[in-house]
């Protein structure tokens, strides 16, 4: 299996993708459900960071340092720097933000690499779905150091019209802030590993199908 496929797989297994029938908070009726919270064990930790890693590998992207927004975005930037180093050997730096800043000790907004102007830097997140952890973190980034954001990765790209626009959130967020979202997978991959049989799901294959013709966008 490709890493891609693998990745799929692992959502399954740890119950973070999962078929049935879901009321989303836009109020969509989705045949399909992705709760990142379900990943808890340092096991699956582990695995993701490693995922993160091949997909920064895998597409290329110049990092200097991986950027995790407070809060569910430090574990992951965490896992990810690791497996960079440990799987290919790129040890690249890390930090993430405090939702308040500091006013004793060493201070200020952040914890760990200290940025520097034309830094390349990496932002990890989990899932993307109104781009306001890309809105909220910009301005932060950049009142740090006039750092180059080189990307964002985020593990599944749902490739589904946002509210009150014809572009996804990925794509509205390329166009807001000039930043490239990368995805571990999106949901054309999903869509073919169970057409593959690589997961189960095959009942509700035809509804994801609609579902993307309904609210679905191209990449």
């Amino acid at each position: 299996m490709t890493y891609k496929e693998e990745f799929i797989r692992f959502m399954v297994d740890s119950g973070v993708l999962t078929f049935g029938e879901f009321t989303l908070k836009s109020g969509r009726k989705a045949p399909y459900f992705i709760n990142c919270g379900n990943y808890k064990t340092g096991a699956q930790l582990a695995r993701l960071g490693e995922y993160y890693a091949e997909c920064i590998k895998d597409n290329d992207i110049p990092v200097e340092t991986l950027f995790g927004p407070a809060y569910k975005g430090i574990p992951l930037a965490v896992s990810a720097v690791v497996a960079l180093s440990n799987k290919f050997g790129y040890d690249v730096s890390y930090c993430f933000d405090r939702k308040e800043a500091k006013d004793h000790g060493e201070g200020g907004m952040f914890v760990g690499k200290k940025l520097t102007d034309g830094e390349k830097v990496v932002i990890i997140d989990d899932v993307m779905t109104s781009g306001k952890a890309l809105g909220e973190s910009m301005p932060k980034l950049k009142s740090a150091a006039d750092v180059d954001v080189t990307g964002m990765v985020i593990t599944v790209d749902r490739m589904e019209k946002a509210l009150n626009t014809e572009l996804s959130a990925v794509q509205q967020a390329y166009k807001d802030y000039g930043v490239k979202v990368y995805s571990i997978v999106n949901m054309n991959d999903i869509i073919k590993a169970i057409e593959d049989g690589i997961v189960d799901g095959k009942d509700y294959l035809e509804q994801m199908k609609a579902y993307r013709a309904q609210y679905g966008v191209e990449g």
